[in-house]
């Protein structure tokens, strides 16, 4: 097929134009920046912008699916940053699908869209968004989700256009240039806290696991009747770790010694509330260390029934967490800088 990634420079997007490109299909990035790495795949490269509406339009011409994965995450910042790239981006996407008739878009969610601040133990899809709970603790990038989730999920079948929406929880992998490193470098400076008792379990998704999900669902969403079409799937490796043990692993990794100082989850809530407020008055536009909404994702269990990815579209991880493991603590040896 003919396969537009937006975001291809990113790192989710990489591993699908690369897996893409492996297969033998067709693919255009649209990016902000140049990716000579994807020019030498072969990738036609397009610079742009999800925002700029025009642009987004014309770049959803002659492609058969559109891989969507762009968007701004984090815990700061202001909501119109979120609301102008996450939600009218997308619907950017949206109206260039229809515009050139695309038949298929592959949506990348998350399960923050869902989150409501409390224990999620082996949840399916059935859990609805909680948008109050997301308006009332500002985490602007989950409230941007659920948003665009009931914005895709109302134009599925529209002009012939065949949508899914994937849930990856927590990518991780080689090439992550957000949570790994973020990790990384506030335990180096003694600014990781365990949040919580230290008990709670959580799904995470190895990035090439969550870039050939992306792939079977595009094929599945050319079937007749397809499965897949109008649903939202939960991602992960299938198995639930422990949160704090797996972030002490990945320290390990980088020659980094385990997380000792603790907060409680309630502690860890006030002072989330009292950062939201301050960097508010102050407008930093910069992310606080804690927020109300940061504070329940570390201190929660959240983890996920795949069993509806597995039935619809054949998905598994075939990256083993150990294995995964193994590549990210090489990716890391090789760029940790030289004696």
């Amino acid at each position: 097929m003919h396969a537009l990634v937006t975001g291809g420079g990113g790192f989710l997007g990489r591993y699908i134009c690369e897996q893409l490109v492996a297969r033998g299909d067709r693919v255009r990035s649209y990016s902000r920046s140049a990716y000579p790495e994807l020019t030498n795949l072969g990738v036609e490269v397009v610079r742009g912008d999800v925002t700029d509406r025009s642009a987004t339009i014309d770049v959803c011409a002659d492609v058969d699916c559109v891989f969507h994965t762009v968007a701004i995450a984090g815990i700061g910042g202001s909501w119109t940053d979120y609301a102008n790239t996450n939600v009218m981006g997308t619907r950017n996407v949206l109206t260039g699908c229809r515009v050139h008739r695309v038949p298929r878009l592959v949506y990348t969610s998350s399960p923050s869209a869902v989150f409501a601040g409390k224990d999620q133990c082996g949840v399916d899809e059935s859990t609805r968004f909680d948008l109050d709970w997301l308006e009332r603790y500002h985490c602007h990038y989950s409230r941007s989700k659920a948003l665009t989730e009931a914005a895709v999920w109302m134009r599925n079948g529209h002009a012939g256009l065949q949508i899914c929406r994937l849930r990856p929880h927590l990518i991780w992998g080689p090439r992550d240039q957000h949570l790994i490193p973020r990790l990384i470098a506030r335990a180096k400076s003694g600014r990781l806290r365990r949040v919580g008792d230290g008990t709670n379990l959580i799904d995470m998704t190895y990035v090439e696991n969550a870039a050939e999900a992306h792939l079977q669902a595009a094929d599945a969403l050319a079937l007749e009747n397809s499965p897949v079409a109008g649903n939202a799937y939960f991602l992960s490796q299938g198995e639930p770790v422990n949160c704090w043990q797996w972030i002490d692993e990945i320290l390990a990794l980088a020659g980094v010694p385990p997380v000792e100082k603790l907060i409680s989850q309630q502690t860890a809530w006030r002072l989330g509330a009292a950062l939201e407020t301050v960097y508010g008055l102050l407008r930093i536009r910069r992310e606080p260390p804690m927020t109300r909404f940061l504070a329940a994702q570390l201190a929660t269990s959240h983890w996920f029934d795949i069993s509806a990815a597995r039935r619809d579209f054949g998905y598994e991880p075939r990256v083993s967490t150990a294995e995964g493991m193994r590549r990210l603590g090489q990716c890391l040896r090789e760029q940790a800088p030289s004696a």
